[in-house]
């Protein structure tokens, strides 16, 4: 088949154990991400399948009918809200997705918590212009964080908090939730306002779906304490609108760490990357060797049951 890999930035997908097993087809690979409906039409066009890295490329209606010759979109990881599949379905194009969810993100997040705290990041760059210890950092043990998500990813953060010696507060709505952190001995703050207001740093660990989209408003936000740090390592859409940049902007909360955007890649103009009480990072949270490991592996071991005429992890299969 001729298969194409988009916005692979890193050029990962060579250097992953599993890549040796698509020889046999004809592949390329893009390391940049283009957006316009020409442009993706003409990288896309003569495909059979697409090998797709996350949510970076949405898969619309619109592009899938200039693509006559695609049968086949192997999908990294579980999430799909991204591609049409009503259109696939219309279309017979089938769809697979699989890989199940690592630590990476918890892990990542912890760093980007560690790192923000102290400032790293910004004394870092400070220090080659010539600037010694220009701020102050703030230790984490005896203060609260709160998890906002009390899912898989959300008690692992929680457990490096406890190494930390800090207090941990659950949140999230779900009464999934709520649950978790009873089983976990977790106290849970139903009420956004005392959950917001209490926390010395949040951690946002929700999945988008239409419940969450936008959950959190500049009304919440601004409930933070001065010197409070928010953290976002799951999806910007979590939030309203500009309303992270306007509550930094009013001085509640203090800090933020972010790793994702309504629009990625962003550019060097984003809002965001011009403040000093923000720690920027390039949607890193699941870009780890491991990670990547076993999410090429699925996505390759669905290519070959494609072609062999047996298709797994199929999403559409109407």
């Amino acid at each position: 088949m001729k298969i194409v890999i988009p916005d692979d930035y890193q050029d990962a997908a060579r250097q992953m154990t599993s890549f040796s097993r698509l020889a046999g087809h004809h592949v390329t690979i893009h390391n940049d991400t283009v957006k316009s409906i020409a442009e993706l039409t003409e990288r896309f066009t003569g495909a059979e399948a697409l090998l797709l890295i996350r949510e970076r490329t949405r898969i619309t209606d619109e592009l899938l009918g200039r693509l006559p010759d695609l049968r086949f979109i192997s999908q990294t990881g579980h999430a799909a809200s991204h591609i049409d599949l009503a259109a696939c379905t219309r279309r017979g194009i089938v769809v697979s997705a699989a890989g199940s969810g690592t630590l990476a993100t918890a892990e990542f997040a912890w760093a980007m918590i560690m790192a923000a705290r102290r400032q790293i990041p910004l004394e870092a760059q400070r220090l080659r212009q010539g600037r010694w210890q220009t701020t102050l950092g703030t230790v984490l043990k005896g203060r609260t964080i709160g998890i906002y998500g009390y899912g898989r990813i959300g008690q692992q953060v929680a457990r490096f908090a406890d190494a930390f010696g800090m207090h941990v507060v659950a949140a999230g709505g779900r009464e999934a939730t709520a649950q978790r952190a009873a089983q976990d001995g977790r106290e849970y703050l139903a009420g956004r306002e005392r959950f917001f207001e209490s926390c010395d740093v949040i951690s946002v660990h929700l999945r988008l779906v239409d419940a969450t989209r936008g959950l959190i408003s500049e009304g919440d936000l601004a409930r933070m304490k001065p010197d409070a740090l928010f953290v976002n390592t799951s999806r910007a859409e979590l939030i309203q609108p500009g309303a992270l940049e306007r509550a930094l902007k009013s001085g509640r909360p203090g800090f933020a760490a972010v790793d994702v955007y309504e629009d990625e890649p962003i550019t060097r103009d984003h809002p965001l990357l011009a403040m000093d009480n923000v720690l920027c990072t390039p949607h890193l949270g699941y870009v780890e060797r491991d990670t990547f490991e076993q999410f090429f592996g699925a996505a390759i071991e669905q290519i070959e049951a494609f072609s062999s005429g047996k298709a797994i992890n199929v999403l559409n299969p109407g």
